[in-house]
């Protein structure tokens, strides 16, 4: 269970991801989507879906929006929700990743999440790691 914490937001969700590394806090921001999203059923276990990813960006801030919407864009697009990232390769303009996924089927959908969103976005290196603010559209 990935830590993370909701902030208040008027109309949409916002969430405060942290990380040791800048892999950890991708991994981590990614993971918090989906934990907002749907909750596992119990079910037996099914295969996994491998999807690999690749973002490029501009900068640090492009990269990380960049990789939350295609992770919500692939999830609706293909009926998945992702159980676990694995980044292979990041820096501050390209990210490599695979992403572990279970059918939709598998989860109970609490919560729609459309996009994340540059709105009050803020990425910053800490002592002992990173921190992420993102803002998120339901």
């Amino acid at each position: 269970m990935v830590k993370y914490e909701l902030i208040d937001h008027t109309a949409d969700i916002g969430i405060r991801v942290k990380g040791g590394s800048l892999k950890d806090l991708f991994r981590n921001a990614g993971l918090a989507i989906f934990q907002i999203i749907a909750e596992k059923k119990k079910i037996k276990n099914t295969k996994p879906h491998n999807l690999a990813i690749v973002q490029e960006a501009d900068n640090l801030e492009e990269l990380l929006i960049n990789w939350l919407n295609e992770l919500i864009s692939l999830s609706s697009a293909k009926g998945l929700i992702f159980e676990d990232l694995r980044i292979k390769k990041i820096n501050q303009k390209r990210l490599e990743a695979v992403a572990v996924a279970s059918n939709i089927n598998n989860y109970k959908v609490n919560t729609e999440i459309k996009a994340a969103t540059y709105h009050q976005l803020k990425i910053a290196k800490k002592a002992g790691g990173w921190q992420a603010e993102v803002i998120l559209d339901v």
